[in-house]
């Protein structure tokens, strides 16, 4: 019985291997661009890469191990049903469309064998509870409750508040540039960083747009949607800590700078993409970008004398100290709140610090340039002294 068990589960399981080859890697949610975002992005690398090798970590979940869980699974998708509850997706009808199932479940591409899953996984974490035993991870996940067919419902939200903070902090610096700082003759704003922090908005939007679906349901599509955008986010960030530190203001320069930097960029998620998911690889790509970006940030803050610098530094080093969130997991509390969730919760602050900061910086420049300075501080990392 035992054998017939596991050869049954290893052909169930073999799909997961092939998802969980990114779905392990895009668990903990990526961002940005800020040092706020750039410690998210970092994060997610970090984590990709500490879940080890792709069929190591599908299989080796305590949880998913266990043989009543697989015992269970087997039995799931023979009969569709986990004691008294039958699952909608394992009736199916001709068209192959699942029978009365509720409609928020057909759309996340839930099927018998994710349904069963789930409802089988919610079975031993009670029997687990009862005797008073902690939560164990599933495949690599720890047991969430989901709603509506929403997996991470606690994660989901917080992405969906980091979105809306990020709109509200890229709408208030559109309206400052445009509607509240005098403007030159062109209908341009004098800030001349303006066009790179909009792009940086945009970018933003999109990366949490992507963590929300993706905690919502972690396919393989969705996955590489998230996970790749960080990539890219991470990246972008680094061009801009680059322009903004060394205050590179000639479009030929930022061209010079930027081209290398977005051909490799573009160049890895394509290689991970379509060659090979190497983990190790990507973990130092990840990590490289975002300590050197921080640490321009940060340098810069110090010797630039920026009347903001204090916000600066205030947004590197809590998203430093949040990171141990990620560090020290533990499961979700109720099966709805985890580390990560919480980590997610941590970056909308400092989300609203770090917008305050391009706004103040916006502000500063325009300030100074309208003053018919001579002598202009370009607050770059080279500047020895400043007036503010």
């Amino acid at each position: 019985m035992f054998e017939d068990i596991n050869i049954k589960d290893q052909k169930g399981l073999s799909s997961r291997r092939k998802f969980h080859k990114v779905s392990i890697s895009a668990s903990d949610r990526i961002a940005l661009l800020s040092p706020n975002n750039t410690t998210h992005a970092a994060v997610h690398c970090l984590t990709a890469n500490a879940a080890g090798p792709p069929f190591i970590a599908a299989d080796a979940s305590i949880g998913d191990a266990d043989p009543s869980y697989r015992s269970c699974l087997i039995n799931c998708e023979e009969i569709g049903c986990v004691g008294d509850t039958c699952l909608p997706h394992c009736n199916i009808s001709s068209n192959g469309t699942p029978l009365d199932a509720p409609w928020y479940m057909q759309e996340p591409q839930w099927d018998c064998q994710s349904d069963c899953r789930y409802h089988c996984m919610v079975k031993k974490e009670q029997e687990r509870a009862s005797s008073g035993q902690k939560p164990v991870k599933y495949h690599g996940k720890w047991p969430f409750k989901r709603v509506f067919g929403i997996q991470e419902p606690a994660s989901v939200a917080f992405s969906a508040l980091n979105l809306a903070m990020h709109f509200h902090g890229w709408l208030s610096f559109f309206i400052l540039l445009h509607y509240k700082l005098p403007m030159k003759p062109d209908k341009k704003p004098y800030y001349d960083y303006a066009g790179l922090w909009h792009l940086y908005g945009l970018l933003a939007l999109n990366s949490w747009f992507w963590s929300a679906v993706f905690h919502s349901r972690d396919v393989e599509l969705t996955e590489k949607l998230d996970y790749y955008s960080a990539i890219a986010l991470l990246g972008y960030s680094l061009i801009v800590s680059i322009l903004r530190s060394f205050n590179v203001r000639l479009e030929a320069a930022r061209v010079m700078v930027s081209a290398p930097l977005l051909a490799f960029i573009t160049t890895h998620i394509l290689y991970l993409n379509n060659y090979k998911l190497d983990y190790g690889w990507n973990m130092k790509v990840c990590v490289t970008m975002g300590v050197a970006q921080l640490l321009i940030w940060a340098i810069w803050g110090g010797i630039s004398g920026h009347p903001s610098r204090v916000k600066l530094w205030f947004v590197i080093v809590s998203g430093a100290l949040a990171m141990l969130l990620e560090i020290y997991d533990f499961p979700p509390y109720q099966g709805f709140i985890d580390a990560h969730a919480v980590w997610h919760a941590t970056t909308i602050p400092l989300t609203y610090m770090w917008w305050s900061f391009i706004k103040d910086d916006a502000q500063l420049r325009t300030s100074l340039l309208l003053n018919k300075m001579y002598v202009v501080p370009d607050f770059s990392i080279f500047s020895h002294k400043h007036t503010c």
